[in-house]
């Protein structure tokens, strides 16, 4: 966790206990107010001293048990302004992966023009059915979290409408070895591949391939969206990051733009697409 996450969800604590202490109905204790809302006394005091991370329903339950349900807007932007720079897996596939998937949604039905650069994975919103179901159930696995796969995959199609609404743009550059990457069973990489090379030439998508034998001006890192000049999302093992200050953003334009120079369009991706298709074809 950054020193700024920690600062923010400290900060978030303080201002829990300064609920407590100034109940309406008289000064709470921290074991009345476990009794109350039925939790264990160290979760109190974890949420109080910032050691643990409140839910929008914690932070309600917290204000109503304290007699003051109008605080819970208060805290609750408080949460968003801090959950915006990180995201655990953990917290967000608490109920599923249906839920992460609808906040890409929304965060790319909000946005003109979307950038990509994916080095692991062919990203979302140009992924078929049954290779986003491999993803999401590989996923479920290493996270032990609900298995609402199905529920997930379709909201994951769902974001594909908006390659066709005609009011977005979407440059995304892929590295050449996604294509080879057997995150799915053979014969699905296979139609994904074929997938690929029917979206280049789209006035919607802009499609870059970074052949593995071209020289790199950086190197590769992990795979991040840019949102209008305003937003970037990249994932580690752990947890997303959902950054939204403009030097990080411009740290990522510049990395994006970089990696843009080494990267090949049209008939040249359209080879090197077919090329892995065929090697597929040979294993």
């Amino acid at each position: 966790m950054s020193t700024d996450y920690q600062q923010a969800r400290a900060a978030l604590g303080a201002r829990l206990r300064e609920l407590r202490l100034t109940a309406p109905g008289g000064r709470l204790t921290g074991t009345a107010l476990a009794r109350d809302l039925g939790w264990p006394n160290s979760r109190i005091s974890k949420l109080e001293l910032g050691r643990q991370t409140a839910t929008p329903d914690d932070l309600r339950q917290w204000a109503d048990a304290c007699g003051q349900p109008e605080a819970y807007e208060e805290l609750r932007s408080r949460l968003a302004g801090f959950e915006t720079h990180i995201r655990s897996w953990r917290r967000q596939l608490t109920d599923g992966h249906k839920a992460a998937q609808d906040a890409h949604n929304e965060a790319q039905t909000n946005s003109k023009v979307l950038r990509a650069w994916e080095s692991s994975w062919i990203v979302g919103v140009l992924q078929t059915p049954d290779y986003a179901r491999a993803l999401l159930t590989r996923s479920a696995e290493l996270h032990r979290s609900p298995r609402d796969i199905e529920e997930a995959v379709r909201a994951r199609m769902k974001r594909q409408e908006l390659l066709y609404s005609g009011r977005r743009r979407y440059q995304i550059i892929l590295w050449e070895p996604v294509l080879h990457a057997l995150v799915c069973p053979p014969s699905v990489l296979a139609v994904q591949l074929d997938r690929l090379t029917g979206l280049i030439g789209m006035d919607t998508v802009e499609l870059g391939i970074v052949p593995l034998a071209t020289s790199l001006k950086t190197p590769p890192g992990t795979g991040f969206w840019i949102y209008d000049e305003r937003l970037a999302v990249t994932e580690t093992w752990h947890a997303e990051m959902w950054v939204d200050d403009a030097d990080s953003i411009a740290l990522y334009l510049r990395v994006w733009n970089t990696l843009r120079e080494s990267a090949v369009y049209g008939a040249d991706a359209h080879n090197i697409i077919n090329a892995a298709r065929r090697a597929l074809g040979s294993r």
